[in-house]
């Protein structure tokens, strides 16, 4: 082979490799690789799985826009914490060992503040899926953000509905478990007690106890017998306790938060008749949120189970202008955008993070179920005023 030969083309097979080179390390920069921590497998996986099928959906959709901010494509990675908050540590690292710019984490507070400490340092922004629980900004940090209706904003929309239909006593059933199940009726009773309403006795149970006899004894013993009892509960701990309440035969209306507006709880038919719940949305005949339900049915298969997804959903969107308003794939950026957000047109309606600790103002609505159905009371924004701290 000549020399001359040899020399063009090496010198083309330089240019050429250092343009694929400069091709590869282009694709790499217009990617954000988003992490997701989150529950497949076990108690926390009925909440994370919907929710996360709706962050793919909003995903798969800006993606075939041009991605997020219409530039940057969006990679999921997605490793199952196994809803134990040792694990989301774990896997939050490896996500990061893997380049996440921004963490999804579990619909709870205790592992999304496990994810949080090391995303913290980092700057990189933290979107919980669905957790609720209003300590949790501040137990991480600048860079994490709730994305759902905080537990006290929550539980203000519901004690004010008791109030306005009568109610005066109430009985408070907590577990020091998880910080929802402590705190969210012990919220309830602050703003029910501000509204002229009493708590008549509390009640403690540890998550995944199948027996709740010595619970509900205590509310039958109770002198002062309760018109409502109140507990952030959820499955597997509500079905076992509205089955074994009702057996005995306390009739007693039960109220709840987000957390047992599940296909499971519904499933329970009658049982669970005039138990009043939460949920991020409602959707009215015309609304943005029908549109998406019919939309998410196309896309998965099945209809929605909760307002879980179309919050998931929500998630996508939100990232969406917040890359668009950074114009750029800096965490920091991103992290800011986020928090500047004001009234951001979401599917349920507004919602806004600017002058809040990152637990976002958006809308509450009032459920309950009747003949194995959940009906719609009312959608509302509760005063800030009426709001307990955290």
């Amino acid at each position: 082979m000549p020399k001359l030969y040899r020399l063009h083309r090496a010198a083309l097979y330089a240019a050429v490799f250092g343009m694929t080179l400069a091709l590869v390390s282009k694709a790499s920069a217009e990617e954000i690789i988003i992490g997701a921590a989150t529950a497949q497998t076990g108690g926390l996986a009925p909440y994370d799985q919907p929710a996360l099928a709706g962050l793919r959906m909003a995903l798969d959709e800006l993606n075939a826009k041009g991605g997020l901010g219409g530039k940057y494509t969006a990679k999921l990675i997605i490793k199952d914490t196994r809803s134990d908050t040792a694990q989301t540590a774990t896997v939050a690292q490896e996500l990061i060992d893997a380049g996440a710019k921004i963490m999804i984490t579990p619909c709870d507070a205790d592992p999304s503040i496990s994810a949080g400490q090391l995303t913290q340092p980092l700057g990189i922004p933290t979107l919980t899926l669905c957790g609720s629980a209003p300590v949790l900004t501040a137990a991480v940090g600048d860079v994490m953000f709730g994305t759902y209706p905080a537990d006290n904003v929550q539980v203000t929309a519901v004690a004010n509905f008791a109030i306005a239909e009568g109610k005066k006593k109430v009985y408070l059933l907590t577990s020091p478990d998880s910080t929802y199940t402590a705190n969210l009726p012990e919220y309830f009773g602050k703003v029910f007690e501000k509204k002229g309403g009493a708590v008549v006795g509390r009640g403690t149970f540890t998550m995944g106890q199948p027996d709740f006899s010595a619970e509900i004894t205590n509310i039958k013993s109770l002198a002062d017998q309760p018109d409502l009892i109140m507990t952030a509960a959820y499955e597997p701990d509500f079905p076992a306790f509205i089955q074994q309440l009702r057996g005995a035969g306390v009739a007693v209306p039960v109220y709840g938060a987000d957390a047992i507006g599940t296909p499971t709880v519904k499933g329970l038919g009658k049982l669970v008749d005039g138990v009043v719940y939460t949920a991020a949305g409602y959707a009215e005949p015309g609304s943005k949120l029908e549109a998406f339900n019919s939309a998410f049915a196309k896309y998965a298969g099945h209809a929605p189970e909760s307002t879980y997804e179309v919050n998931g959903y929500e998630i996508g969107l939100i990232l969406d202008q917040a890359v668009k308003t950074a114009g750029s794939d800096d965490p920091k950026a991103i992290r800011d955008a986020i928090a500047g957000l004001k009234d951001f047109d979401g599917i349920t309606g507004k919602i806004t993070y600017a002058g809040t600790d990152r637990m976002p103002l958006r809308p509450v609505a009032l459920m309950r179920y009747e003949g194995g159905e959940g009906k719609h009371i009312q959608t509302m924004i509760p005063d800030a005023a009426d709001v307990p701290a955290p």
